[in-house]
């Protein structure tokens, strides 16, 4: 008999992807197939997938971006992608289908409520993306990585965290080292296709840092191709030692070498955070979707493991002072690092994996245990 079917649909950032990738790791260990339903962007965050999940292009569309003729061709594009999907699911036909968010996921989704396929969502942020807020009252579950997560009048929520990566559980809860006279590691993040803002204000706030603590610091800078180039240049100029590129694949090991992470407050940060134990100065993305990058930080920020800094106030002195507040008192910054832990769901994976094998089988799922307040 053949193994049981998972398809995971999923794409646009790796805030998507790489929960998603979490996933299939688990369900992969329980003996299942999966296959990834996706589009060429999403495929490009599909290298660190396992090799055993078979990775299908789907075409998909979204009417945020291009012109008038492209925005008219949006609703063909996806119905041929959700076609495609359901003819494909006919043939392989899935035991469950589950979506991580993105316009990639659409075909798959559709195409399961079209066949009235067992099928679920897992919603990242703590206030739903555009293409979960349009299945969420399609689908058999709806699976929460922040809680509480605004869902429509009528949904229910699992609260089950966000999945992190293996590479991540492989250093979950590794030995913090406070920041004192010796070199130190700050990693700096914006998300998956960097931030200017960090580009902007980050550099000059540590090189206004004391002298004898600048010679101790080492950063690692993800920045945008245009901004690299300025950005490892004034690093140099101001005697700071760093590692600035456009994407670091190593995110979990400089996370958990790092005394301080300065960082977008995207789903996947923060659980890594939470997951590895780190202090945090965190930016929520203004104009993310209602705000959600501040619900996302919300939690390490309540519970003592991050400063959260708006957008409109992120500026050089600002970021020099929260910087300062970490580095200088050890004492807090492993009081930071244990608080941070203690909002951590390293077995978020694994719970999302039990509630597809519910759903694979009953066809549906319980009644969460803890209702999501409206």
């Amino acid at each position: 008999m053949a193994a049981p079917l998972l398809i995971i649909a999923a794409g646009g950032t790796g805030g998507h992807m790489f929960p998603a990738q979490a996933l299939a790791e688990v369900m992969l260990k329980r003996g299942w197939r999966v296959k990834l339903s996706t589009d060429a962007r999403g495929a490009r965050y599909t290298s660190g997938f396992p090799e055993a999940v078979e990775i299908s292009q789907i075409s998909s569309a979204t009417f945020a971006r291009g012109g008038v003729v492209a925005k008219a061709l949006v609703p063909f594009r996806i119905a041929a992608g959700v076609v495609r999907s359901g003819l494909n699911m006919l043939r392989d036909r899935p035991s469950a289908v589950v979506g991580f968010g993105g316009y990639p996921s659409i075909p798959a989704l559709g195409a399961a409520w079209a066949l009235r396929m067992p099928r679920m969502i897992h919603e990242q942020n703590g206030i739903l993306g555009r293409v979960n807020e349009i299945f969420a009252k399609r689908v058999h579950a709806v699976a929460c990585g922040i809680w509480p997560t605004k869902l429509p009048e009528g949904v229910q929520g699992w609260h089950v965290g966000n999945p992190v990566r293996a590479a991540v559980l492989d250093r979950a809860g590794a030995a913090y080292i406070p920041p004192g006279d010796y070199p130190m590691e700050v990693l700096v993040m914006g998300g998956s296709q960097g931030a200017r803002i960090l580009s902007d204000v980050v550099p000059p706030a540590l090189a206004a840092l004391p002298m004898n603590m600048i010679r101790n610091i080492r950063v690692s800078h993800q920045a945008r191709d245009e901004d690299g180039q300025r950005v490892a240049d004034y690093y140099a100029e101001s005697g700071i030692s760093a590692d600035v590129r456009p994407f670091f694949d190593d995110v979990p090991r400089r996370m958990s070498e790092a005394q301080l992470v300065i960082s977008r407050s995207g789903a996947s940060s923060v659980a890594d955070l939470s997951v590895i134990g780190r202090p945090s100065i965190l930016i929520p993305f203004a104009a993310a979707a209602g705000d959600h990058q501040s619900a996302n930080a919300r939690g390490l920020v309540d519970a003592g493991a991050a400063i959260m800094v708006p957008e409109r106030k992120a500026n050089p002195e600002i970021m020099t002072d929260q910087i300062l507040a970490v580095l200088e008192m050890p004492d807090g910054a492993l009081q930071m690092a244990r608080a941070a832990l203690s909002v951590g769901k390293p077995d978020a994976a694994e719970t999302l994996a039990d509630m597809v094998e519910q759903l694979a089988a009953q066809g549906t799922l319980a009644p969460a245990e803890e209702e999501n307040p409206q």
